[in-house]
């Protein structure tokens, strides 16, 4: 077929884009290729504000019933506000001039009861809240003496007896209320004058509604128990469900325990055998204790803590404080009972008394400003009296300059990081490994610490 003379040849462009596509296409194939290598991270996924707000509240309420489960002596208390906060001072604000709205209309002749029988109504309806399904009797009882269109009627009929009121109000709360609760109740019996009785009943029923809370908390405790596990574990696939990268750093964690392990177990497969080709097998259960004995040694001002393990965050930072003195007081008894020998081993009281004051002079080891080169200076010379004094009690020749001299350097040297005594009771403390390679002796005052 002939070509249009008119129409322009197209040939060359053709052939030269056709070269550009499989350029490009050979640069994704190969850019493609480089990313399969490499994890990618979870897609972004927008959610309404709707979701997020019904996700946060799933959150605060698994956070509140992990809470109460855990932490056996926990309790609702009412909120402080800090003295000079802008909520504080607006709270103030509103409050005051409500009491002195209501003083105004009760000094008005004949008085103005309005704003008292909102606060009839409140109190009324708190009362009530007080009351579980089988008290009848106490609820009839609320209901008609706080009949709140009989009292309109009466205020309007200036019939109304508001001591009387109160009186009831007072004698329904002390019936309703905790024993703790008793010289509170009494105290009002003594207020005569209205406006500050009403503000000290509310005052009182504030806190009745902390008691009643504490004790709800205190019923569903073992309910929670039974159920935390299987709560928890619906509310984070919930959440995940939703968000699929709102666990990445739980991820991240467990990933790390399983390479430290498998890099651990490669060393004795080599050693052991002479085919590596089999990569080594892991225990689910062995990769999880791993993990949580990596917590106790986080960097918490510089790794983000694993999102399943978040709400307990604080109490492994305690741990591990408490981890890290238990290390120095250990490894302090270590070369105190290596330098004594057999002398103080089968002395209990001994032991006792010294690790008493070593964790006396280790006291705020945390803090920015003890300074551990100095305590264990300390420690050392308090060290080297008792074991002395301990020695000479018991028939013992004390110890000779030199000898307390390598001991002091000895305890001294425990502040210094790489510290041998210190890695091997680190180790004792943190093994997930029974078999681990230990001395008896060192292993025996790591259980007494």
């Amino acid at each position: 077929m002939s070509q249009d003379p008119g129409r322009p040849d197209t040939s060359e462009g053709t052939s030269g884009k056709s070269e550009d596509n499989q350029q490009d296409n050979l640069d994704n194939s190969e850019q493609s290729s480089s990313r399969g290598n490499t994890p990618q991270a979870s897609p972004p996924q927008f959610v309404s504000v709707e979701e997020l707000m019904e996700t946060a509240k799933g959150v605060t309420n698994m956070v509140l019933a992990h809470e109460i489960v855990v932490n056996g002596g926990f309790q609702i208390k009412p909120a402080e506000l800090p003295e000079n906060s802008l909520e504080r001072r607006v709270r103030d604000i509103v409050h005051k001039a409500f009491w002195d709205c209501l003083e105004t209309q009760l000094k008005e002749d004949p008085p103005t009861y309005d704003n008292a029988i909102k606060l009839v109504g409140e109190i009324k309806e708190t009362l009530l809240s007080f009351l579980l399904p089988g008290h009848t009797r106490l609820r009839n009882q609320i209901t008609e003496a706080l009949d709140l269109e009989l009292i309109k009627q009466q205020a309007e009929n200036g019939a109304l007896d508001i001591s009387k009121l109160a009186e009831f109000i007072i004698g329904m709360m002390g019936t309703l209320c905790a024993p703790a609760r008793d010289e509170e109740i009494k105290k009002l019996k003594d207020i005569h004058e209205i406006l500050p009785l009403f503000r000290e009943i509310f005052s009182v029923l504030d806190l009745m509604k902390m008691d009643m809370a504490n004790f709800a908390v205190t019923s569903i405790r073992p309910h929670l128990m039974q159920q935390s596990v299987e709560y928890e574990r619906k509310k984070f696939q919930e959440l995940y469900e939703k968000q699929p990268n709102s666990l990445d750093f739980v991820t991240e964690w467990l990933q790390e325990a399983a390479d430290d392990l498998r890099s651990r177990m490669v060393p004795a497969i080599d050693h052991g055998a002479t085919s590596t080709s089999t990569a080594p097998v892991l225990c689910s259960v062995a990769v999880q204790n791993h993990a949580y004995l990596k917590l106790l040694k986080w960097d918490h001002l510089q790794k983000p803590f694993p999102e399943t393990v978040l709400m307990d965050q604080s109490r492994f930072q305690e741990m591990q404080l408490e981890l890290e003195q238990l290390i120095l007081t250990g490894a302090i008894l270590l070369v105190t009972f290596n330098a004594a020998g057999t002398a103080l081993s089968g002395l209990p009281a001994f032991t006792a008394n010294l690790k008493m004051v070593i964790r006396v002079l280790l006291t705020g080891l945390h803090l920015p400003s003890f300074n551990l080169s100095e305590a264990l200076a300390v420690v050392s010379e308090k060290t080297c009296a008792e074991v002395n004094s301990c020695l000479s009690q018991h028939g013992f020749t004390p110890f000779t300059l030199e000898k307390e001299t390598e001991l002091k350097g000895q305890i001294q040297a425990v502040a210094k990081p790489n510290n041998t005594v210190c890695k091997l009771i680190g180790m004792l403390c943190r093994s997930d490994d029974c078999s681990f390679p230990c001395n008896s002796c060192a292993k025996s005052i790591v259980l007494h610490v």
